[in-house]
């Protein structure tokens, strides 16, 4: 427990940073799961135009510290190796 008033609003500002970044987090992980479906599904088009909005995700993550820049580049990486194999 915070024995400060200074100690209580930090931990309450915590709390609310966690679940701001845990729901970042969330909708970064649902937009490359789409991804991955539409490349199951076997559309490039849709895949590649789904792939523009995970790559834009997946970026912003990196620039605020939520994953590791390199977490993101092999993530994309992949994720398009994946759509190019489909042609």
């Amino acid at each position: 427990m915070a024995n400060s008033a200074q100690a209580a609003k930090r931990a309450r500002q915590a709390e609310a940073q966690r679940q701001h970044n845990s729901s970042l987090r969330s909708a970064m992980r649902t937009s490359v799961k789409k991804v991955l479906a539409e490349i199951a599904g076997g559309d490039q088009a849709k895949a590649n135009e789904a792939f523009r909005v995970a790559q834009s995700k997946l970026d912003g993550m990196a620039r605020k510290g939520l994953i590791a820049k390199n977490k993101a580049a092999r993530t994309k990486s992949r994720i398009n190796a994946r759509i190019k194999a489909m042609a």
